[in-house]
């Protein structure tokens, strides 16, 4: 079962870099790729080759036939990310943009209906949140993040959900909580990719 672990934060010393570090070696060696968008220089913008590749005018860049292929090889893809504005950062949702498109992804019948094709990938997140679980629940930002990422993403594109599991209170600063919280997720995400049972989080916002 190959796992294909993708990061995005601009500090390679972060917490949210730190994280899937040591989510990839909880994983068995070989069986693991991890891929930090910032260090490999990963341009998210979605631009006028990738426009032509849409309307069937021109071929796939390259570097997103790269990422496909590395999702093509993969049975499970985790998404480790930091919360800017209770969402993903650009860098990822760029990468997001330009790699899970139309003809790859999905398929558009131009009679009607849609084709999903990333049955064969279960993505799991972790994400990486300054704020703490409550204010998530008070304010409905938990069922946001799961609507347009799980849903609108996911499913969208007929993948399996896997786990959800968020590192709360990230820049707090008792450094033995924040350990054991992350040391949690990490199992959490680990269990789930290697078929335990899935358990599901929430949470907020980070710069970590």
């Amino acid at each position: 079962m190959q796992t294909l672990i993708v990061t995005a934060h601009p500090d390679p010393d972060s917490l949210t870099a730190g994280i899937a570090r040591q989510l990839q070696d909880a994983l068995h060696p070989g069986e693991v790729e991890l891929v930090d968008l910032a260090a490999e220089g990963f341009d998210p913008r979605f631009r006028p080759a990738d426009r032509d590749a849409y309307r069937g005018t021109g071929a796939l860049p390259d570097d997103v036939v790269r990422e496909q292929r590395r999702l093509d090889a993969s049975d499970h893809l985790v998404l480790v990310f930091p919360v800017y504005w209770w969402s993903m950062p650009a860098l990822l949702k760029g990468w997001v943009d330009r790699v899970f498109v139309d003809g790859w992804a999905f398929d558009v019948d131009p009679a009607g209906g849609t084709r999903r094709n990333l049955g064969r990938l279960t993505v799991h997140l972790l994400p990486v949140a300054g704020d703490a679980a409550g204010t998530y629940e008070r304010h409905g930002y938990e069922q946001a993040i799961r609507t347009q990422i799980e849903h609108g993403i996911v499913d969208y594109c007929g993948a399996v959900r896997g786990a959800t599991v968020f590192v709360y209170e990230s820049e707090q600063d008792d450094d033995v909580a924040r350990r054991a919280v992350v040391d949690d997720a990490v199992d959490r995400i680990a269990r789930a990719v290697a078929g335990a049972a899935v358990v599901v989080g929430a949470d907020a916002q980070s710069t970590e």
